[in-house]
Parts: structure tokens; sequence; C-alpha cells
């Protein structure tokens, strides 16, 4: 088998064989495939892509590269959440101590910010002593003791995707259906869990730009994990307006604690009871999403939730203070405000534009090996909706450096449309595809 004959036969838009994608795939691992040849054959699958059996094939392959971890010695059904990115989305730091306080085993290895995107392992590290960087056994103890673990990617997960990926990245082929629904699963295939619900972010500051193509891309992975023997559903959710209040690092986990005690923004809470109440169906620990969702409420306000994070933070290393004292976090001391010029309504808001300002103060990365600063970031004072009038502060910038702020201040004003009427309300939750 050669590569040049896969390429050809893909470029001309046949089905390729298990065996063909595993010669690629597994070649290019090795070194025995050349950067040129797997970029040639990442361009022929954007441009002719890939049925759902390549899709499974693909991601199979992908998946066994590396290490698998098992979690079946831990007793019940293990869950796993995964976002497909967006601004401002904690929702992992809320989401998984309500369910484990609920009695279902989350086992969760989350990735790092890139471009407008946070990542949930940069947040944690804001947590004074956090450890992300367990070992396996670490992570299999933490899940089968305390229900709970959230977790950088381990180095040999699905190495095959790292090195695919990082090709995706300097070719211009990242964002194909098959490429993205194959790269997500193969680790979360590898990462042990029985049931995956999965967060598709559409809008301004998400991947997928339209619903047509997000429900697309939920069904590929939907179809994949299914493949695999895995309890699947999706839901389409909006990335129009970063969610809750705050785009950063420290200050989300901020927000995320507050969140937990029963007073962060509505579109967060919301949307953590929404994914919670489907992974609590799945793990069979509610017959219903209404039951769950009650259930879901009540480890809110009877601050179990609160404590299940608070006993994550502990057995992963973290100073638990800062569940009572945000302080702790280090959150910058230097703040600009910005302020609305004209009376009426936020109209809208670029999402993407949000993002990228709080990347610019040094709260996200440009380039994979950048060095984030976890003190900055953006609280947004007036979102989409809300009413305005002049001299009141659309947003606070936390920042240490004045350079840096003055390209964040540009991004924010842009991303801001001040209109005289009220926008209709959008609701959090497009779609689900089961």
């Amino acid at each position: 088998m050669r590569a040049y004959d896969v390429i050809l036969k893909k470029r001309d838009g046949h089905e390729l064989s298990k065996e063909e994608i595993e010669f690629m795939v597994n070649g290019f691992v090795k070194g025995e495939i050349p950067d040129y040849q797997m970029a040639a054959f990442l361009m022929a699958v954007y441009f002719r892509h890939m049925n759902a059996e390549e899709r499974y094939n693909l991601t199979e392959t992908m998946a066994r590269s590396g290490d698998t971890i098992d979690l079946s010695f831990i007793p019940g059904i293990k869950v796993d959440k995964h976002s497909t990115g967006g601004v401002g989305d904690k929702t992992t730091l809320v989401l998984a101590p309500m369910v484990a306080s609920c009695g279902l085993p989350v086992a969760k290895m989350s990735g790092r910010g890139l471009g407008h995107t946070g990542g949930t392992v940069d947040k944690l590290e804001s947590i004074p002593g956090f450890r992300t960087a367990l070992s396996e056994e670490e992570f299999k103890k933490c899940v089968k003791e305390h229900l709970i673990a959230v977790v950088g990617q381990t180095a040999n997960l699905a190495p095959a995707d790292k090195k695919i990926y990082a090709l995706r990245d300097v070719t211009a082929t990242v964002d194909e259906i098959s490429l993205i629904s194959s790269s997500i699963m193969s680790k979360k295939l590898a990462a042990g869990a029985d049931a995956i619900v999965l967060d598709v972010k559409v809008g301004s500051g998400a991947f997928m730009k339209d619903i047509a193509s997000a429900t697309d891309l939920a069904r590929a992975m939907v179809d994949i994990g299914k493949r695999h023997g895995k309890s699947m559903v999706a839901l389409i959710t909006d990335m129009d307006k970063p969610l809750g209040r705050t785009v950063g690092n420290a200050i989300e986990v901020e927000e995320a604690i507050e969140t937990l005690k029963g007073n962060g923004p509505d579109d967060l809470e919301e949307l953590c009871i929404e994914l919670g109440a489907q992974m609590l169906k799945l793990g069979k620990i509610s017959d219903n999403l209404s039951q769950a969702r009650k259930m879901l409420k009540e480890s809110i306000s009877s601050g179990k939730a609160l404590e299940k994070m608070r006993e994550m933070i502990i057995a992963q290393g973290g100073d638990p203070r800062v569940v009572d004292d945000t302080s702790l976090l280090g959150i910058s001391k230097k703040t600009y405000d910005l302020k609305c010029e004209s009376a009426g309504y936020v109209g809208g808001m670029d999402a993407e534009k949000i993002g990228i300002a709080s990347m610019k103060l040094g709260a996200g990365r440009e380039k994979k090996e950048d060095v984030i600063d976890l003190s900055v970031g953006i609280r947004l004072n007036k979102k989409t909706g809300d009413e305005v009038k002049p001299k009141d502060v659309l947003c606070t910038l936390y920042y240490n450096s004045e350079e840096k702020l003055q390209e964040a201040i540009k991004l924010v004003k842009e991303s801001y449309r001040i209109s005289k009427t009220k926008p209709k309300k959008v609701e959090i939750v497009h779609g689900v595809v089961d």
C-alpha cells in the first residue's frame, strides 16, 4: 500500500477502507509518512469529506493510537461532557460538581484554551495549588473516591490526534466536520466514560457559525459515539454572546463559585441545568429530564454542589479556601471601565471579538506555546437585551499591561452594538440531537 494511492483515491471522492485509514494514520504517527503527504491527505478529506463508516474508522484508529483508560472497575455509569468551545464557557466548573453531588461519577478530561476560546484546564489552574496533571491512577482514584475529577489530557491519550491536529492547524484544514468529529471523539473514547453529553456551540463566538453546520457536527459525533457503544446526546447551544458575565481564567472561576452559591447569571445556570439533566438521564440517576432538573437545582440550594467543588479542589491539591474567599484567586487589581455613549439597548454582541480582546489582555493564547496571565479578563456588566444609558459601564477590563489594554478596548468597543429597540430573547438551547 502507498500513501500516494490513498491520497489519490480520496482526492477523487472514493470511500476509503479501514485498512487504508489505518495505514495513513499509523504511518504518520510512526514517522513513515511525511508531513507533506499527510497534509495532502487532509486537504483531500477537507474537500471530499468522509462518510459515517470512514469517520468511525478514523476515530477508532486515532483513539487506539495510544493509551485508553479503563474505568469499568468504578461502580455505576461514568459520564463525560464536552464543549466545542466558546467565550466565557465555564460550564464544567459548575456542572461537574452539580452532577457528581447527585451521585453520578464525572470523569472529565479537558483541554487548554487556544485563540478566542477558553480552556477549562487553564481556569482551574487559577486555584492555588490545583493539579490538573494527574497520573492515570490518580485520575481513576479521584473518580472512584470522590465521583469527580477534572484533569488535562494525559500525554499519550490519542497521540495521533495531537500530531494530526498540529498539522491541520497550519494547513487550513481545521473546520471540516469529519476531521473535527473524529478529533473530539477519539479523545472522548480513549478517556473511558460510558456516556457522553456534547455541548455544540453555535454563533459568533463558536467555530460553527450557523445552526445547520452545528447540527451536522452534532450528528456526526453522536453517530461515532453510538457506533462505539456509548450513550450519547448533543445539545446545540447559543454562543452569539459570551456565556455568563465573565471572560478570562481566575475571573471565570470566581463566577463559577458564585453560581454554585446560587448567585450566578441566569444563562450559565440554565445551561448547566440542561446539560446536567441530560447527564443524569444517561447515567440512569433520573428517569426523566424534569426530575433531573429538580435534583440539580436542589444541589445548588442545599449547598451540596458547592461542597463537592470544595472536595474536588482538596482531592486535586488545591486551596479549598477559595470557595469562601475568591480574593485568593488573584484577579488583577488594575481595571478599566468601558462606558456607554448612547441610550437604548444592547442590540447584539460579537462574542468572538470579546474572546479575542480577552486573549489580547493575556488571558488566552495565540499560539499553543504562549504563557497566559490567569489574573486578567473581562467582566460584562451589560449583555444583549440589557437597557443602557450614557455613562453606564458596559464592561470592566482587568489588565496588567497598558499596551495590551488599548488593543482590548478597541475590540470590545467594536463588539457592542447599541440599538433603539430591545432585541428578542434567544433561547440558550437551540436543539437536541440523540
